[in-house]
């Protein structure tokens, strides 16, 4: 009986020290592992973009051209409905 207890008193005592030497190494490298997740996470955004914020974009697309001068002098009422023309 005597032999079990000291074989689980030697585990635990490696595991403590597994413990304590995982803490001090993630301590002394604790700037290098935030540069490192800091450099992932900006990789991971930046991919997600889709390679680039200018060069993608059709030239000339509908929705990025100027409104018509005619519609924009057209006065519209509440919920986009059009005023009578009475009412000018």
């Amino acid at each position: 009986m005597q032999k079990i207890i000291n074989v689980l008193a030697v585990a635990s005592g490696l595991v403590s020290a597994a413990v304590v030497v995982s803490g001090l190494f993630v301590y002394v490298n604790r700037d290098s592992i935030v540069d490192s997740i800091k450099s992932q996470a900006i990789e991971a955004v930046t991919g997600s973009l889709g390679g680039g914020l200018g060069g993608d974009l059709p030239i000339g697309t509908p929705d990025l051209a100027p409104a018509a001068p005619d519609a924009a002098a057209v006065p519209s009422g509440g919920l986009g409905l059009p005023v009578p023309s009475a009412a000018l």
